[in-house]
């Protein structure tokens, strides 16, 4: 008997146990998640960049803690669209790289490598990754909502580094495609790249007329799909 009490003991401490180390575990998990969420609030999209937009007083070239890939800045009031467009060698560059040249998973807003760096191209697209709470292009995909779209229609590009051309950015149609889908993504091809846009857009509010930003971003919801926001440069 005295030898089953010390089996029912020894099975008891062991279930104690197990459960202070699940709770333990629990604790970690939960930590690192307040953590994460607090590092991507924090560090997405480099906040302090905001300090040197080209409207700001503040904006001085020599300044400015961007590498010389800087081709522009691109700007939606009130979406959380504020940041430099960078251009790499290639489309691998900085996607995972911010604009000071670090390591980054969040990456920098990018022009695709094979568009003119002054944005002359009929076609040209910007890339950037769709992270949680909206930062970086995680906005993108609030566009495929026909209220949002037509309140936040309006933008600007700055193009270059200094003596900065401004544009503005008018959002004409939005869609979903599939990522595969090259004739949305063929910049050298822009006339099949425009009626791909039109042919399949969800939300249409307007015509195109003069060059067209296309911005892509991954659909938060199908890594296999792009969520496009296809706009007039004026």
């Amino acid at each position: 008997m005295n030898k089953l009490n010390k089996i029912f003991r020894v099975l008891n401490d062991l279930h104690d146990g197990l459960i202070a180390i699940a709770v333990i575990i629990a604790m970690i998990i939960s930590g690192y998640n307040i953590y994460d969420v607090w590092y991507i609030y924090e560090h997405v999209g480099n906040r302090q960049l905001l300090h040197f937009t080209p409207d700001s007083p503040a904006y001085e070239l020599e300044q400015l803690p961007v590498t010389d890939d800087m081709v522009g800045w691109i700007y939606f009031n009130d979406t959380g669209i504020n940041f430099p467009v960078m251009q790499g060698e290639n489309n691998l560059t900085y996607l995972n790289k911010d604009p000071s040249g670090n390591f980054s998973l969040s990456g920098s807003i990018f022009l695709d490598s094979r568009n003119s760096p002054d944005f002359s191209d009929e076609y040209s697209m910007i890339y950037g990754h769709h992270m949680e709470y909206g930062r970086m292009f995680g906005t993108l995909d609030a566009f495929l909502d026909r209220d949002y779209a037509a309140n936040h229609r309006h933008g600007a590009l700055l193009i270059g580094r200094s003596a900065l051309q401004r544009h503005s950015l008018t959002v004409f149609t939005v869609l979903r495609t599939d990522a595969k889908e090259h004739a949305a993504f063929d910049v050298e091809n822009p006339e099949a790249a425009r009626e791909h846009i039109l042919a399949n857009a969800q939300i249409k509010l307007g015509t195109p007329a003069g060059k067209i930003l296309a911005l892509s971003t991954c659909d938060g919801e199908n890594d296999a799909m792009r969520i496009i926001v296809a706009c007039t440069i004026e």
